[in-house]
């Protein structure tokens, strides 16, 4: 039998993906938020396809506020944003 692949739900599209496919934004134990590459990082997580898209609808459904239970401000919106275009440049 083969190994089980992890899947997780994006939060702007509602889709499951394999956990390579998707960035994980954590709201760390000091209610940071940020993007973690590693997907190892401590805290509260929850996941987005590497789509700009996807980040947008998240933010206007509040998805992204209800999984991590955090109100966030517009300014870490911009800046998760702006981490995500250089991340979809990367690719």
């Amino acid at each position: 039998m083969g190994r089980k692949i992890p899947l997780r739900q994006c939060v702007g599209c509602r889709e499951m993906k394999t956990k390579r496919e998707m960035i994980r934004v954590i709201k760390t134990p000091e209610d940071a938020i940020c993007l973690d590459r590693s997907g190892k990082k401590n805290g509260r997580g929850a996941y987005l396809c590497f789509s700009p898209d996807c980040l947008r609808k998240a933010i206007r459904s509040k998805a992204l506020e209800r999984s991590l239970k955090i109100t966030i401000p517009d300014e870490i919106y911009e800046s998760l944003e702006e981490e995500m275009e250089t991340l979809d440049h990367e690719r």
